[in-house]
């Protein structure tokens, strides 16, 4: 007889990184969210990733890893310059924390 086994489901917060603990979750999310608007940018375009690569003045393994999700070699401001190479303005906005909410934060908003 095999013993069933349940699974526990918890909702997410929105944050997954956070929610599994991870060390500087904010920031991965950040990167994540700016990876996913790139990689849509350049589908929309329908780029092959040597184009998207010229672009962006980056090699085509660059493109391939940054579609893929693997971020660890990349910094906001790299994935922020990326953006503008591909016409889209960035804005970062600046703010005093909110009293209520406590921690500050750090967040990646489309328009």
């Amino acid at each position: 007889m095999t013993k069933q086994i349940t699974p526990s489901v918890i909702e997410s917060g929105g944050d997954v990184f956070a929610d599994l603990d991870l060390p500087g979750s904010e920031q991965t999310l950040a990167k994540a969210r700016l990876a996913s608007m790139i990689a849509s940018i350049i589908e929309s375009r329908g780029l092959t990733q040597a184009e998207a690569a010229r672009v962006l003045g980056a090699t085509q393994p660059i493109v391939s890893n940054l579609r893929r999700g693997r971020l660890s070699g990349f910094s906001l401001d790299r994935l922020l310059r990326f953006l503008n190479a591909l016409g889209r303005d960035v804005e970062i906005r600046v703010e005093l924390t909110s009293s209520r909410r406590g921690a500050a934060r750090t967040t990646v908003e489309p328009a």
